[in-house]
């Protein structure tokens, strides 16, 4: 593992254009970043066709390259990247489901394999927009429900990240739980509510 200060250093500059940071710095982070997405892609069907490398170097590249933002460390980095990541296959899935519904072509008829995958497909986009109404809720429950289920991270390191103690972590982790669950089976004005805090 590269020293912290090192990588917090190449983030930065990475971040104000240097190539050759750039260069440097997704080999230092490449296996972190792959573990995430291979662990991104276990949950997904078995057929899916972006591999674990194409989602490393989109969620990369859309971070460092095209945000231009800043980054206090290589955990917020990370935890940024899973969210990447999980954006990257969710756009992923709609572009597929409109390729499948015929885009501009003709509908043809699913058979049951295709209505399988469709299921899949509402699935992750009900996960999204569910996220993203927490989000605007209480974005710290969001941002903890993307480091525990989409970036892996332990409760311990998801409190760290967050900068929070454990126990309130844990308390919010329950209710974030229990609020998506609500909000996945009643899509409805219930899930309007934010979660206790």
């Amino acid at each position: 593992m590269p020293a912290a200060a090192e990588v917090t250093q190449l983030l930065e500059r990475a971040c104000s254009g240097d190539g050759v940071a750039v260069e440097r710095l997704l080999p230092m982070l490449y296996d972190e970043l792959r573990d995430l997405a291979q662990r991104q892609l276990s949950r997904e069907r078995k057929s899916h066709t972006l591999q674990a490398t194409a989602l490393v170097h989109e969620a990369f590249l859309k971070l460092v390259v095209q945000d231009k933002q800043s980054y206090a460390n290589r955990a917020q980095f990370v935890a940024l990247a899973a969210t990447a990541m999980r954006r990257v296959l969710v756009n992923h899935a709609v572009a597929r489901k409109t390729d499948k519904r015929g885009g501009a072509l003709a509908r043809v008829t699913l058979d049951e394999v295709a209505e399988a995958l469709e299921d899949r497909v509402a699935d992750l986009e009900a996960l999204d927009v569910a996220l993203k109404k927490l989000e605007q809720l209480d974005p710290t429950k969001a941002r903890l429900v993307e480091l525990r289920f989409f970036a892996g991270l332990t409760m311990d390191d998801a409190a760290q990240s967050l900068g929070i103690p454990l126990r309130t972590a844990e308390r919010q982790w329950r209710m974030a739980r229990a609020w998506l669950q609500q909000a996945l089976a009643d899509p409805g004005p219930a899930s309007d509510t934010p979660p206790a805090p």
